[in-house]
C-alpha cells in the first residue's frame, strides 16, 4: 500500500532524484553519536539539503536516510518505501538499475508518540553496509513533524513505515539500528563489521 504523506504531494508531483551525491558517514564515526538539533531555518538551502539527501538515498541505494549519517548533526530525515529498482541491461551491454514510482517524504524535527504493538523487522543501514538484523519496533506509531516549509503535520504510521521512521529517528537521538540488538548479539556483529571495515580499507 502506497502510503503519501499529502503535504508533498504537488512538490513531488514529477519527482525525478537529482542533486549532489554526500558522503554517508559509517560506524562508528563520532557524527553517528550525537544527538541531532532542531532545525530553526526553514529556508532554499534546507530544501537543497533534503533533495540531496534523497539523491544520495535512491543511489545508496536505501529506504531512508537521516541528516547525520551524511554528516549534519540536524534533526531531518527522508524516506521512500515505495520505490521500485529494476536491475537493466544498456544498448552497450553494461548493467545498471532503473528507479520508478518514486513516493519520498520528509521529516523534520519529528516526535515519535503513542507508540502500540510489537514488530520483529530485519532491517538494514547505509551507514552499516552488509549488516542485517532483526529488530523490535513498536508496530503502530503516531508523528508529529514539520515539512520543508515550517509547517506542523501529524500521521498515523504502521509496519515497514512505522519501522523505517523509528529507525531514522534513531540516528537523531545517536543510536544506530545494532543498539537495540542484545549486547552479546551486537558486540558480535559490531566486531564482525569492524573486522571487515579494517580489511577493506
Amino acid at each position: 500500500m502506497k502510503t503519501t504523506i499529502a503535504v508533498y504531494e504537488e512538490a513531488f508531483k514529477d519527482f525525478s532524484p537529482s542533486g549532489e551525491l554526500l558522503k554517508i558517514f559509517t560506524y562508528p564515526s563520532p557524527i553517528l553519536k550525537k544527538v541531532a538539533k532542531p532545525v530553526e531555518d526553514f529556508n532554499e538551502d534546507l530544501k537543497s539539503l533534503c533533495l540531496n539527501m534523497l539523491y544520495t538515498m535512491y543511489k545508496a541505494p536505501g529506504i531512508g536516510l537521516a541528516a547525520p549519517q551524511v554528516g549534519i548533526s540536524e534533526r531531518i530525515f527522508v524516506m521512500d518505501i515505495d520505490y521500485k529498482r529494476e536491475a537493466v541491461t544498456r544498448a552497450d551491454g553494461t548493467n545498471d538499475y532503473q528507479l520508478s514510482h518514486f513516493n519520498p517524504m520528509i521529516f523534520i524535527n519529528p516526535v515519535i508518540e503513542n507508540k502500540r504493538g510489537e514488530i520483529l523487522y530485519q532491517e538494514g543501514c547505509l551507514s552499516v553496509p552488509g549488516v542485517y538484523e532483526d529488530v523490535k519496533r513498536a508496530e503502530e506509531i503516531s508523528v508529529k513533524f514539520q515539512d520543508w516549509d515550517g509547517n506542523h503535520h501529524t500521521i498515523e504510521a504502521n509496519e515497514l513505515l512505522s519501522v523505517c521512521i523509528q529507525h531514522e529517528n534513531d540516528h537523531l537521538e545517536g543510536i544506530v539500528f545494532l543498539e537495540r540488538l542484545s549486547m552479546l548479539k551486537k558486540n558480535l556483529l559490531m566486531k564482525k563489521f569492524l573486522k571487515k571495515k579494517k580489511k577493506g580499507k
